[in-house]
């Protein structure tokens, strides 16, 4: 008998696994801002379907654009899904030309759904003795699995057989229809029985036998859930239809036409250069028949899950030029004589290995050091898997390094050391001796040249293709922890990480200090305050999680209302969350003006748009405050309290030095610096975030700093006047302006001249200026005259740091720190004059936060000495924020409005204003 295994069709349901691999990916874009993430993980995905799987036949399935037959049987099918996000939009095109150029049958029916393409196709399939496996994460493919049918889910790497739907869902496949009728789709809005879930649909079905049966005694089932099933029998009909697939589509192909074409090597190639792809530029070189290039996850993410090639072989590397001696320390003889090592050494190259990414939870599996280029070991504490080698005692080996880890004269180089600080942390050493950190070298040198994670720095400055965590641990769901990464795998990547960083930092280094001004900003600014914010880290926030969740319902109940109105005005509902029937309502309806569009040449309704629109109609406004709460409800009201660390009861964020290209902090989990402060409900949310008992806390402010920064670099006599004589200086402005004596300014002329300080510092136009003020552009054009006539040091510096922008290619702070403005010569005028508005606000931003920063510097470490019990909580822009035991509130508040003033000497004085109070809003 002929036992050869039958063939294999695979399809692929196209908008399920695009939409998978949107969510599981980091957002990675182009150099130019185009987001790639979807496109890059369904590649990968791809890939490891063709080389796991081996298919025989292939095709990648999409719905076509217009309705279905479904929505002609239910007007709200699908009603209440989301629009598809505009970062995920823009990426179909290039998908779609992707999926041709890699000469991949696609299949896009009009009038049916690609569930329906794919369900006609795998029957005729298994007609026809092949088996089908369909790429999906969409439940309703169940009901389609039989002895030659399964599903496959391209991130969980799971196959889904008869078995396995019966282990999943509780029914066998052939009763899937039924249980979706019963249990509905929110996702497609199929409406379900209420109140009748997964198990409870399980459990009748296995009790009845079948839907048809459970209709037929519905009289039998007690309780509220039979009075949900009787009241609603008359839905079931219409439900079954929706949740039903259609296998009996008339389609112009069989399964045997799908097979694989030749690829279109030059369209692959233009694709992988525009997209900045790697993996497509080698699929165009393999398809030319040149050399494979090394298969290198792109490097604009740190860590993205799926796009996981399980049984890849290892990844070609670039040559390294230096030799490579690295040892593992398992034994307690070579701890000792690396001991005497790095004890003698002038630096080392410190780095751990830990089993999670959060700060607060993370614990030691390892430790490496380098101590010169090629030279460094790998020391395993923790690797926990089933027959990993003897390694030497946590504990112990973390008593021996103490006084060296806590050796404030034993210099350390790491890459991002404040994490590994905070891990040790976690086991009682308070790392000291930070020397240098090469993540940080980095930034200092060129803010925007690359990312600052180690794998982009070392590709950019060594040129050499570091190993990724994801070689070591894989990727997605299949990702291990590193304590279970074999020890010799685990010692290649560790040794290397201490070594590389050795390397940047014998690089960077003297780049640094070949640039007047940068290795004392590194010196002074940057490499103090990772202590000082390690400390604001650990410390952490307290919040008030009951008032956060009466506002998250308070909230809710707000956004219903708004929902309402926004229906009202529209005269019908509809799901505003929809950008596509938002268009339709604002410009079809109610025929208000296209303001903008999307790069799909889609009506725009972003957030500027609405705001323009919103001068015209009141649905707009009603939006924007929908949108804005949802956002507040989502971000903050829902998820601080999920944030609070079990250990602590406190909100632990994480600030980054090495992201805003100006130097500006920026935080996350949560972010801080996103809360609203001129809203209402941000000012709620803010109430939330509370003192301890017996504290208060104290918030000061620099008032004004960026137009005092101005005054500074411009030197405009007007200004320094205005700020040296302590004057409102939005008055002052209006006062010159619209030529009236300062007494007799009126609240409306302060508040143009206002948005005009404001306005220029930002680089705003005469046209930005208009939108801003809700004036003609003629009348703003005048306005804009008329201020640089009172105040012309503001125009020469503007135009002479423009000048400057264009012949150096970068602008600078007052101490030293540089912005790279690679756009400032573009030939694309938005890029150009975006790039403008940069080299003017730069200097000032930059300057606000090295002046920030070098307040943080001194009030820590007079904070250390004070003895007040007092510490700083928070960072936000312009703001210290830290909490005081009431006894030493007034000694504190005098000391810290007395550092924050002096951390800068300007021509005009800086002024701090402070307040305190039980709470955030209070305090500020």
């Amino acid at each position: 008998a002929d036992m050869a295994e039958p063939r294999r069709l695979v399809l692929i349901d196209g908008y399920s696994y695009l939409y998978r691999a949107f969510h599981a990916l980091p957002p990675l874009t182009t150099s130019k801002g185009q987001p790639t993430g979807a496109i890059f993980g369904f590649l990968s995905m791809l890939r490891q379907i063709q080389r796991t799987r081996k298919p025989d036949l292939i095709a990648v399935v999409m719905d076509a654009p217009g309705p279905t037959f479904r929505d002609e049987l239910y007007a709200e099918y699908k009603a209440t899904r989301t629009a598809m996000p505009d970062d995920l939009q823009s990426q179909i095109e290039p998908l779609l030309e992707m999926i041709k150029a890699l000469g991949l049958p696609m299949l896009r029916e009009s009038g049916v759904e690609a569930d329906d393409v794919i369900g006609t196709l795998a029957l005729q399939a298994s007609a026809a003795g092949l088996d089908t496996l369909i790429a999906t994460s969409d439940k309703d493919m169940a009901q389609l699995v039989s002895d030659r049918i399964r599903l496959f889910d391209g991130i969980s790497n799971r196959v889904l057989d008869i078995a396995g739907v019966k282990e999943k869902f509780g029914v066998p496949p052939e009763r899937m229809i039924d249980y979706l009728t019963l249990v509905g789709d929110t996702s497609d809005n199929i409406p379900g029985i209420p109140s009748v879930g997964p198990k409870t649909a399980a459990k009748w079905l296995a009790e009845y036998g079948s839907l048809d049966e459970i209709v037929a005694r519905a009289g039998e089932i007690k309780g509220k859930v039979g009075e949900k099933l009787r009241d609603n029998l008359k839905i079931i009909p219409l439900s079954r239809q929706l949740a039903t697939i259609h296998t009996a589509v008339p389609l112009k192909v069989s399964p045997e036409d799908l097979v694989l074409g030749a690829p279109d090597v030059a369209a692959l190639k233009q694709l992988g250069e525009r997209l900045e792809i790697r993996s497509l530029l080698r699929a165009a070189d393999e398809a030319a028949g040149g050399a494979p290039e090394a298969p290198v996850v792109e490097e604009k993410a740190k860590a993205p899950p799926a796009a996981d090639e399980p049984d890849a072989a290892p990844p070609v590397r670039l040559p390294d030029p230096v030799a490579r001696h690295y040892e593992t320390i398992l034994s307690q003889e070579q701890l000792d004589v690396w001991l005497i090592l790095i004890e003698n050494a002038e630096l080392v190259a410190f780095d751990t290995e830990t089993t999670s990414l959060n700060y607060m939870q993370a614990e030691v599996v390892g430790l490496s050091f380098g101590l010169a280029p090629g030279k460094a070991a790998y020391l395993p504490v923790a690797h926990r898997y089933v027959g990993a080698p003897e390694q030497l005692d946590r504990d112990a080996v973390l008593a021996r390094l103490k006084p060296w880890l806590e050796n404030p004269d034993a210099h350390k180089v790491g890459h991002h050391l404040k994490y590994d600080a905070h891990v040790l942390a976690n086991h009682g050493i308070r790392l000291a001796g930070m020397r240098y950190d090469s993540m940080l070298e980095s930034y200092v040198l060129d803010s925007t040249a690359t990312r600052h994670d180690m794998d982009s720095v070392a590709k950019k400055y060594l040129g050499i293709d570091t190993i990724h965590f994801e070689d070591v641990a894989g990727k997605g769901a299949k990702q291990i922890t590193f304590d279970q990464v074999a020890v010799d795998k685990a010692s290649d990547y560790a040794a290397e990480d201490a070594d590389i960083t050795l390397r940047l930092h014998e690089t960077l280094r003297p780049m640094l200090e070949a640039i007047p001004g940068l290795a004392e900003l590194y010196d002074t600014i940057e490499q103090p305050l990772v202590p000082v914010l390690m400390r604001i880290e650990e410390t952490g926030v307290l919040v008030d999680t009951k008032l956060l969740r009466a506002l998250s319902s308070e909230f809710a109940g707000k956004m219903a209302a708004l929902e309402k109105q926004v229906h009202e005005e529209a005269g019908h509902p509809f799901n505003i969350s929809s950008p596509k029937q938002l268009q339709e309502v604002l410009f079809n309806e109610l025929k208000l003006p296209v303001t903008q569009y999307t790069p799909t040449k889609q009506p725009s309704t972003n957030e500027d748009a609405l705001a323009e629109l919103a001068e015209q109609h009141r649905l707009p406004k009603l939006i924007l405050d929908y949108r804005s709460l949802s956002k507040l409800k989502s971000t903050y009201t829902d998820k601080l309290p999920e944030q609070v660390s079990a250990r602590t009861g406190r909100i632990h964020t994480s600030y980054h030095q090495a992201v805003a290209a100006t130097g500006r902090l920026s935080s996350t989990d949560p972010n801080l610096q996103n809360i609203p402060i001129r809203t209402e409900e941000g000012r709620r949310i803010r109430q939330a975030f509370i003192a301890k008992k017996g504290c208060t806390l104290l918030a000061a402010d620099y008032s004004q700093i960026e137009l005092r920064i101005m005054a500074h670099l411009s030197e405009d006599a007007g200004l320094l006047k205005a700020f040296a004589e302590d004057r409102d200086v939005h008055q002052a402005t209006a006062a010159e302006v619209f030529g009236v004596p300062l007494k007799d300014v009126t609240a409306d002329q302060r508040r143009s001249a206002k948005a005009i300080n404001f306005g220029l510092i930002y680089g705003m136009s005469a046209f930005g200026l208009a939108r801003q003020l809700g004036i003609a552009r003629d009348e703003a054009q005048t306005y804009v005259g008329l201020y640089f006539a009172r105040y012309p040091g503001v125009k020469d510096y503007m135009d002479r740091t423009r000048a400057q922008a264009r012949e150096q290619g970068y602008v600078e702070t007052i101490f030293g720190r540089r912005l790279y403005l690679p756009d400032i010569k573009a030939r694309a005028q938005a890029q150009r004059q975006y790039a403008e508005r940069s080299a003017i606000n730069a200097p000032m931003q930059g300057t606000a936060a090295d002046i920030i920063k070098r307040a943080m510097i001194s009030v820590d470490a007079w904070l250390r000495e004070s003895g007040t019990g007092a510490e700083m909580i928070m960072q936000v822009h312009d703001e210290l924020v830290l909490e005081v035991p009431a006894k030493a509130l007034a000694a504190v508040r005098k000391e810290v409005l007395r550092l924050m003033s002096a951390a800068a000497d300007l021509r005009v004085p800086l002024k701090v204003d402070a307040g305190d109070g039980p709470n955030w809003d209070e305090a500020h």
